[in-house]
């Protein structure tokens, strides 16, 4: 398994330089390279792209490393990322006055807990450079796991396997479902009318999600 996610990171890597380098290639070719050119005191050749772009897409990329020695170190580190948003709520100590102050880990000084404190606006902007872009997942999976034939090569698999198909449903476990759970919990009934305190609440139908609109 660790060698199909090397395998899939490099060319995920791959594929993001050519994009970048595409882009990069229209910048200067376009009107809008003049803005390039000038830039921090510094001044630009115009024939600069034909200069680094080709050495750029003959040299290997690769992805840093330095928070890591080792594999279990890189998942660790890209497992942040997968699976939890860019901050959790129990980081933000306080909101006031337009700013907002957090938690934060100094990885660089023994992983100790500091606080900071930026404006609001500020503190919106660093949390939407995690959202990703339309169109990108921050999860894919490939080969047998893959969404488009997923279930054609797990009856596969079962079948290389010896194991026996089976396209019956399984069964809910008997027992208490969630509104047992909930009463049981918070002592309010889901089954009951909040209204009369009397009725029982049936289910009539359940409404499919309108289109065009996203969760």
């Amino acid at each position: 398994m660790p060698s199909r996610l090397l395998h899939a990171s490099r060319r995920a890597l791959r594929l993001f330089r050519r994009l970048f380098l595409e882009g990069l290639q229209k910048a200067f070719d376009g009107a809008s390279c003049d803005s390039f050119r000038h830039w921090n005191g510094c001044t630009i050749p115009s024939h600069s792209g034909a200069i680094w772009i080709p050495p750029a897409r003959s040299t290997g990329w690769s992805m840093p490393s330095h928070h890591s020695r080792a594999l279990n170190g890189v998942l660790e580190y890209v497992g942040r990322y997968t699976h939890r948003v860019a901050i959790a709520n129990n980081r933000i100590v306080d909101i006031e006055d337009g700013k907002v102050r957090f938690q934060w880990k100094d990885y660089r000084n023994e992983n100790r807990q500091k606080l900071m404190t930026l404006e609001a606006g500020e503190f919106i902007r660093r949390f939407l450079v995690h959202v990703l872009p339309e169109g990108f997942q921050r999860i894919r999976y490939y080969g047998f796991m893959g969404n488009r034939y997923r279930k054609q090569k797990l009856a596969r698999c079962r079948e290389l396997l010896g194991m026996r198909q089976s396209d019956t449903p399984v069964k809910p476990k008997e027992g208490p479902d969630y509104r047992d759970k909930v009463e049981e919990l918070t002592g309010v009934s889901l089954r009951e009318c909040p209204f009369c305190r009397q009725g029982q609440m049936v289910c009539i139908e359940v409404l499919a999600p309108a289109r065009g609109i996203r969760r």
